[in-house]
């Protein structure tokens, strides 16, 4: 351990906060609208024009803005990874949700109890939050991901049936509809809140544990965004995608691939799960390694299995029902 390795965590803090606040206040999204000096953007913003000199200077420091003489401005990369919900490269999101109380606050306020949580006890914001958040993993997958997989994208232009496992607020049943209009959705997710907040799309909603979910009539794909890790008893949920199945159907696992080795661990993504594991200890869980996902599937009779990686932080494993 050095003083730099110290000093750089201390830098990426302020660097983080930063961004956040710069997003927060709408700071970022003014730059990406148009360069402009400190006072100038205090001006459009009604701020203080001294304090946003030193934001200004801070984001340059950060290489969050760029700087031409007095004028700051955003590129349009980094407009794109902070404020375009709608890119599979959006990061924006991870920024205030990291601040969240859910996440660091409260894990060190039990780190001597370990008392836990669910998700039902989580504020609305956060949940918002989460939705943010993993909306790029959505992004990613639907379409594009999905047509990856031998033999699916035609199956889903024809029209099946898709299940969504813990669906969440919904974003990823929307996108679903919106990519693949012929098929027909099921959502399903054990936080009744979560499942009230879906809007805009035609879909079967079924309020359940994963644990318990059963259906009277067979789908085509089972689909699991980010959440298979939160499951308690994955090998009953692996169970009762199979019996879901209709002969051929597939089970597309969508999740974190957590590092398996202490290099992996150390890497820039590495860190950024092991940050998200401060929540997922808390629902008494923590990310898994992707190889998980071969084992599980294959110890429950799945075949054709496969992967692929869509971000450094996003892994798909699939496989099929016989």
């Amino acid at each position: 351990m050095t003083a730099e390795i110290l000093l750089n965590h201390v830098a990426g803090y302020v660097g983080h906060r930063t961004v956040s606040m710069g997003l927060r206040s709408g700071l970022i999204a003014t730059l990406a609208e148009a360069p402009a000096t400190a006072d100038k953007l205090a001006e459009q913003l009604g701020f203080d024009p001294f304090y946003v000199a030193t934001w200004c200077r801070g984001a340059f420091a950060a290489g969050i803005v760029t700087r031409e003489g007095d004028t700051y401005g955003l590129d349009p990369l980094t407009a794109e990874l902070l404020l375009d919900l709608n890119s599979p490269r959006y990061v924006g999101g991870l920024f205030p949700q990291m601040e969240q109380y859910e996440f660091l606050t409260r894990f060190e306020e039990v780190l001597g109890s370990g008392e836990r949580l669910w998700w039902d006890q989580c504020r609305p914001e956060f949940i918002a939050g989460v939705a943010a958040t993993g909306t790029p993993f959505y992004n990613r997958l639907v379409p594009d991901g999905l047509n990856r997989i031998p033999g699916l994208a035609e199956r889903l232009e024809a029209g099946c049936r898709i299940l969504e496992t813990a669906c969440g607020a919904g974003r990823g049943l929307v996108r679903l509809a919106r990519a693949f209009p012929a098929c027909s959705l099921t959502g399903v997710d054990g936080d009744a809140y979560s499942i009230s907040q879906i809007r805009d799309v035609d879909a079967t909603l079924v309020v359940s544990p994963l644990e318990e979910m059963t259906f009277a009539e067979p789908y085509t794909l089972v689909l699991n965004n980010i959440s298979m890790h939160e499951c308690r008893d994955i090998d009953e949920v692996a169970k009762r995608v199979f019996a879901a199945l209709e002969p051929g159907g597939w089970f597309v696992i969508s999740d974190f691939p957590f590092p398996s080795t202490d290099e992996g661990l150390k890497s820039v993504p590495g860190r950024i799960m092991s940050g998200v594991q401060y929540f997922e200890a808390q629902i008494d869980d923590q990310l898994l390694p992707r190889e998980r996902y071969d084992d599980l599937l294959a110890r429950h009779g799945f075949v054709d299995l496969g992967w692929f990686q869509l971000s450094p932080v996003h892994a798909v494993t699939y496989g099929r029902r016989p």
